[in-house]
């Protein structure tokens, strides 16, 4: 190992067990603003996560979809989509929010939409689109790691993005075997991706994730959620691929099934104090997978020494480090992330080295 590594250098080595030169620290590239900080964070060996460059295409037939930017009466700027559909038409409407947006209307409102959601879904087909992936590749070079998605796992993509989680609980309770129709509707469309990504350039792959305890239940994970994640990653893994899921919620309920799984790494993990497991829990749990945390949101409202501490708390409940990783996967105040970020990268490049074997 050279005695400094790019930052694409030093995560590559932490997903694949071997040791960089020291625990490396990364941040979602929706998330570090260009700025004199972030030069100077890139400088000391910051890696860039860039997850919004796509590998495959989507094609629909028959189906259209409007979108249409309007201010409500609040003043408050919105996105109306439309779908278009032989069976019928669906509307959902969305406020943007920076990186993301919030769900004001979703498209399933009533049992009569989900004829028309099937429609939509079994419209679509999916073509490899690698050119955009290879070009943002070459243009980030050693600075950065980039990473695709498998969209959302079948039943995440009914509970988040369909239906809410209030009408979800309605419809698991009062018209479950409609609602299993429409979870194995989008169980074949996730199919027509997963060799696609396995064929790309990509090296890395999200499958979903925000899987909430409380919500989904241990039962639920384990029937519904995890064998998604097992098929997919021997389609991966047949190709040399990773795959990992973006576990930010609570996961003490759910730590010994995903143990189980076929997952190579463990993103988004967020430890003590902002869930119920600390980084010492994670490793102990998942022994076999590589832990990519986001460091505790709620810690970056403290000052710089209580985020050293944190930071060198979580090495030290990591260690010996390999298979392992810091990152920011959620927002963080604009008038903290600066000093937050610079204390975590200090103290990750200083005392977060690794032994080198031999």
């Amino acid at each position: 190992m050279p005695s400094e590594m790019t930052p694409k250098q030093r995560v590559d080595a932490a997903l694949t067990w071997q040791t960089p030169d020291f625990v490396p620290f990364t941040v979602y590239e929706c998330m570090l603003p260009t700025s004199e900080v972030e030069r100077r964070l890139r400088n000391l060996g910051l890696c860039i996560v860039d997850r919004r460059t796509p590998v495959v295409k989507r094609i629909y037939s028959e189906v259209t979809e409007e979108r249409l930017q309007f201010t409500g009466p609040d003043g408050v700027e919105r996105v109306r989509t439309t779908v278009h559909t032989p069976v019928g038409d669906l509307t959902a409407v969305d406020i943007p929010a920076g990186f993301t947006s919030w769900h004001e209307k979703r498209l399933f409102t009533s049992p009569d939409d989900y004829e028309p959601i099937e429609a939509m879904i079994q419209d679509r087909t999916y073509v490899a689109d690698y050119e955009p992936f290879l070009k943002q590749q070459r243009l980030m070079g050693e600075d950065a790691s980039l990473r695709v998605g498998l969209g959302y796992e079948p039943l995440q993509e009914i509970i988040y993005t369909y239906m809410g989680v209030e009408e979800f609980s309605i419809q698991w309770a009062e018209n479950r075997d409609r609602l299993m129709h429409l979870y194995e509707t989008i169980v074949e469309e996730r199919r027509k991706v997963y060799q696609l990504v396995a064929d790309s350039p990509a090296w890395t792959a999200n499958y979903g994730g925000n899987v909430s305890p409380e919500v989904v239940g241990l039962k639920r994970f384990e029937e519904l959620i995890v064998p998604h994640y097992n098929e997919a990653a021997e389609i991966l893994h047949a190709k040399g691929k990773l795959i990992g899921c973006h576990f930010d919620a609570n996961t003490r309920l759910l730590a010994k099934a995903i143990a189980k799984t076929k997952l190579d790494y463990i993103e988004a993990f967020t430890p003590y104090p902002d869930t119920d497991m600390t980084v010492k829990d994670a490793r102990e749990a998942w022994p076999n997978k590589v832990l990519w945390i986001n460091f505790p949101s709620s810690v970056h409202l403290q000052d710089n020494e209580a985020v050293a501490d944190m930071t060198r708390r979580i090495l030290r409940e990591a260690a010996p480090g390999n298979g392992f990783l810091i990152g920011i996967t959620e927002d963080v105040p604009e008038d903290r992330w600066p000093e937050t970020f610079e204390t975590i990268m200090r103290v990750c490049r200083n005392e977060g080295r690794l032994p080198v074997a031999g």
